[in-house]
């Protein structure tokens, strides 16, 4: 098994079914770090950043809902060499967290319930109805504390955009430059438009075949004969590229000029019979019609590289302490699996 890449603070994986239940769960800045007590024994924290601790029950707690989705999607349970690896990946991340949650608090950023509850329900968007909260219930993670997470996260994304995305643009002259450098990927490959008639036996589309070259126009007998979905608009599969389709289709069609009308062709849905109707050759799209792709793609990357940077540089300054004894002594708990009653 292999330890997964974490990215816990791109919103984008946030929204990803397999993080929900971990992912998520790494913001617990919210409530597993708290200020910490003189009189707490140090076994008691796992690390403190700025003075903030992070506890080793929530680090536990964090560390088995990683082993609880991990295990749900592999069907394995990480074994005791993978344990460390996992231990550190999730104490870099809760470091990391923490650290960009007491910056964000120093710029006075806060996040409305109202946002927060927008967040959630994002989130259970992707789910079908009552899928969610069983979501929820197999990694370990209330309602209370998704709610605190999200308000996590809404938080460090109010920072970067406050902090790191507005500082970065790109120009007219580096978007050109960009284009230049990757020309070949932006390109519109050959097209065609075609049409089919399907039926369940040869001796079906033999008939169909009679009656075409009778003079029978094929959009209308597609309509009266066809068992595909596109019979109701004449069989119009309108356009695609190679590999779009079976490669049944792409070998028939794009061997054929528009208006030709192809032998029968047998697949796996039944005895075809295809018209192209038109063709659209591979072509180079130029600048003006993909700058906004080029732009949003150059951005991004320019925005990942400025917050990776404004993360280092927080964290190079934060006053970070590892109690490295306790962390060591962690060693996670066995996953119990849900086994359904007979």
């Amino acid at each position: 098994m292999t330890l997964p890449s974490r990215l816990p603070l791109r919103p984008a994986l946030l929204r990803a079914p397999r993080l929900l239940a971990t992912t998520l769960a790494l913001a617990v800045g919210l409530a597993g770090c708290t200020q910490k007590d003189k009189e707490e024994p140090d076994a008691l924290a796992v690390a403190t950043v700025n003075g903030e601790v992070i506890s080793r029950a929530d680090f536990e707690r964090e560390l088995e809902r990683e082993f609880i989705a991990t295990s749900s999607e592999s069907g394995q349970q990480p074994s005791p060499e993978e344990v460390e690896p996992y231990k550190r990946a999730l104490l870099d991340t809760l470091i990391s967290r923490t650290v960009l949650l007491q910056e964000a608090r120093a710029h006075n950023i806060t996040v409305t319930p109202d946002e927060v509850d927008r967040g959630v329900l994002r989130l259970s968007s992707d789910y079908p109805t009552g899928n969610f909260n069983d979501v929820l219930a197999e990694g370990q993670l209330s309602m209370a504390e998704l709610k605190k997470n999200e308000a996590a996260r809404l938080t460090i994304e109010k920072l970067f955009t406050n902090e790191v995305y507005t500082r970065v643009a790109v120009t007219e002259e580096e978007l050109r430059d960009t284009y230049a450098q990757h020309e070949a990927e932006y390109s519109s490959p050959e097209q065609v438009r075609a049409a089919q008639i399907v039926v369940k036996t040869m001796e079906e589309a033999r008939r169909l075949q009679v009656q075409l070259k009778a003079g029978k126009k094929f959009a209308d007998l597609a309509r009266k004969y066809s068992l595909s979905a596109d019979a109701k608009v004449g069989g119009d599969l309108g356009f695609f590229p190679r590999g779009q389709m079976p490669p049944a289709f792409d070998e028939v069609v794009f061997s054929l000029a528009p208006g030709q009308v192809s032998d029968v062709v047998e697949t796996e849905y039944g005895y075809h019979l295809f018209r192209v109707l038109e063709k659209k050759p591979g072509r180079k799209l130029e600048f003006v019609e993909v700058r906004t792709q080029v732009e949003t793609k150059l951005l991004a990357q320019r925005r990942a590289e400025a917050q990776a940077k404004y993360e280092q540089e927080l964290r190079s300054k934060a006053q970070v302490w590892v109690n490295e004894p306790t962390l060591q002594a962690i060693r996670g708990r066995p996953v119990t699996q849900k086994t359904t009653e007979p």
